[in-house]
């Protein structure tokens, strides 16, 4: 990992794992992140691939209880082309929750689990560019949500990576099959404390 950075709306420095194509970040709690040809993070469950090349902006956040979440804007052009917040302890041991582009050429929410192989689930379509994702972590706990306004917020995914003290959460932009993708994630939010309902998202 090199070349550090901040944003407002983050606590502590990111650093990139695997470099982007270009990035941009302002004091706006925001950030874009171009990656090139053929990038993604995927463990093949049938064992014929391994993808790790896919560029993100990962930090290891003060508290064991928190939200990560943001807006996910994404410019699809190719099939499997996503945004995503990601969590990761290291190159086999990790989550993402996506905003992707189907084979159908559909946006919709994705989330994948690795834990030495890849677990990948399609959630909801979403009409448009954009939607929030949101990561939770309570302890060993983390819950993937999304959200169409930002407020209301809709259950994906319970799970856990095991008792991992530095686990890193962070951005990242894929295009496993195409040239290359960018993705804009604004109104950024990191928020301290526990939920109240996990299922429903509160």
């Amino acid at each position: 990992m090199s070349d550090s950075f901040t944003l407002a709306s983050i606590p502590v420095s990111l650093i990139w794992k695997n470099q982007p194509l270009e990035s941009t970040n302002d004091a706006e709690q925001q950030i874009s992140i171009t990656t090139g040809i053929q990038t993604d993070w995927f463990i093949d469950p049938g064992g014929e691939h391994v993808k790790d090349n896919a560029p993100i902006a990962l930090f290891v956040p003060p508290e064991s209880t928190f939200t990560l979440q943001a807006k996910v804007t994404v410019e699809f052009a190719a099939t499997y082309d996503a945004g995503t917040l990601f969590v990761y302890a290291h190159d086999a041991l990790w989550a993402k929750l996506c905003f992707e582009y189907s084979p159908q050429q559909q946006p919709m929410v994705v989330s994948v689990v690795t834990r030495g192989v890849s677990d990948d689930c399609n959630s909801v379509d979403i009409t448009g560019q954009s939607v929030y994702l949101r990561v939770y972590r309570h302890h060993q706990v983390l819950a993937f949500h999304y959200s169409l306004d930002g407020h209301y917020w809709r259950f994906v995914r319970h799970f856990s990576l095991g008792n991992w003290e530095q686990l890193c959460f962070g951005f990242s932009t894929q295009s496993p099959l195409g040239q290359r993708c960018k993705a804009f994630f604004s109104e950024i939010r990191y928020t301290p404390g526990a939920l109240t309902d996990l299922r429903n998202g509160e």
